[in-house]
């Protein structure tokens, strides 16, 4: 699970810049509904140990001072205007003992606020409040299994061959018709060797998930989570997460600036399904609405500790 949270895919910094999700409502015996569509400014971060590509390298100074581990930021929404200008940024630290640091900026109050981490479990995530159905992503699982560490107990239950999507060959993404445009299709899947982890949340964090267990499925080659399933407190099986993925020397095939000396791995589309009540988030990275064809910028110094700042969130957010 350290090498699941340590993964290559970013080891240095990453800039996600303008990419779109759905929130689509399907049930049995109606039609799908599409909720709202939403699109973010940047889905950024910034790793201080283990950095490989972009100075200082191996370690931030700053983690010598701080004991961060990496700082992420979500900021602003673009849309829907309802949520204009809305964010929120996140500490990790190597403290076992200590748990994240979270604020978020909202359009109603404009103001910042300090957030528990509880709610970093929750399907509501602070950056899109507005509604229960909104969104089925929560920040825990914005990029697979991504909650602190050393908050649960893990069980590992074997290891298979399964399919993934791991090289998938549209981007932007083709929505998928069939089931209402709550996934990606058509698509390379091919067989993959998978871990498979059982993740209980340990009693007595700050932490307080929400939900009961998590099964993570970890490709053995990519240490990326094709696959992660959550249960709720009654041991039911409560979201769904699938991450499309591709492996190329660009995130696009027209990039202009974001070209690489190798190939690396670029997620392309995730989506979160609420399995009780039908609720779907399905996010496209780039999405197929943007003018920001390239979308990812990976360990290039889009970002600095700076932008992981409450003072730039807000100037971000007027």
């Amino acid at each position: 699970m350290w090498n699941n949270a340590f993964r290559p895919i970013t080891s240095d910094d990453y800039d996600l810049r303008t990419y779109g999700c759905d929130s689509v409502y399907t049930s049995l015996g109606s039609g799908p509904r599409v909720l709202d569509h939403f699109q973010i400014g940047h889905y950024a971060g910034y790793s201080l140990v283990g950095r490989t590509e972009v100075e200082p390298l191996p370690v931030d100074p700053d983690f010598q001072k701080t004991g961060r581990y990496w700082l992420f930021g979500l900021y602003p929404v673009l849309a829907p205007q309802s949520l204009h200008g809305t964010g929120f940024i996140r500490w990790r630290y190597a403290d076992p003992n200590r748990g994240d640091d979270i604020w978020n900026w909202t359009t109603g109050s404009r103001r910042v606020r300090r957030l528990n981490e509880a709610i970093m479990s929750s399907a509501v995530a602070p950056a899109t409040r507005r509604s229960a159905d909104v969104t089925a992503f929560d920040p825990d699982h914005y990029s697979g299994f991504n909650p602190k560490i050393e908050q649960y107990d893990y069980k590992f239950l074997g290891e298979r061959t399964m399919l993934a999507p791991v090289n998938i060959a549209n981007s932007p993404a083709t929505t998928c018709m069939t089931d209402g445009g709550a996934s990606a299709c058509p698509e390379n899947w091919q067989k993959r060797h998978l871990y498979l982890v059982e993740a209980t949340p340990r009693a007595g964090f700050a932490n307080n998930a929400l939900h009961s267990k998590t099964l993570v499925y970890v490709d053995s080659e990519l240490w990326f989570n094709p696959y992660v399933d959550t249960y709720d407190q009654a041991g039911q099986l409560w979201q769904n997460h699938i991450y499309w993925l591709t492996y190329r020397d660009r995130p696009v095939p027209d990039a202009k600036i974001a070209i690489y000396p190798f190939r690396r791995q670029f997620v392309v589309a995730a989506a979160a399904t609420d399995v009780q009540t039908g609720a779907v988030t399905m996010c496209y990275l780039p999405d197929r609405n943007s003018p920001e064809r390239e979308t990812w910028y990976i360990n290039m110094g889009a970002v600095d500790r700076d932008f992981f700042t409450t003072a730039a969130m807000v100037r971000a957010a007027r």
